[in-house]
């Protein structure tokens, strides 16, 4: 059965996660931006979604353009989650497992690691 939990708290839960990231990490991350939507338009049940250039990709030509965007699928976790543990836990993964990409580590690798 799929959790019940308002936008603040889940926005909270985002928040913990981003902050669990080392900050050196964090401090290397460039021109991105976390957000939280209701849902994928297209495929309704993606936990999150990088969009943007990688780091390991950007040449020096890079400038100029939007930030990179991490976008957290609050209805898509709650779905999936049975208890707010299970939230805690999903938004963790979902959150690292975006900010991978935005380092340029592929979903091989992450599913490697654990953080698929």
């Amino acid at each position: 059965m799929a959790v019940v939990m308002g936008r603040r708290r889940f926005e909270e839960l985002v928040s913990d996660a981003l902050d669990t990231v080392p900050a050196r990490l964090t401090a290397a991350m460039d021109n991105v931006v976390v957000l939280v939507e209701d849902r994928h338009d297209e495929d309704p049940s993606l936990l999150g979604l990088y969009t943007g250039v990688a780091l390991t990709e950007r040449t020096s030509d890079y400038g100029g353009v939007l930030p990179d965007r991490i976008e957290i699928y609050r209805d898509a976790i709650l779905d999936v989650c049975d208890s707010e543990a299970e939230v805690v836990r999903e938004v963790a993964i979902t959150v690292v497992h975006e900010i991978a990409h935005h380092f340029g580590i592929d979903e091989d690798t992450l599913h490697e690691l654990g953080w698929g």
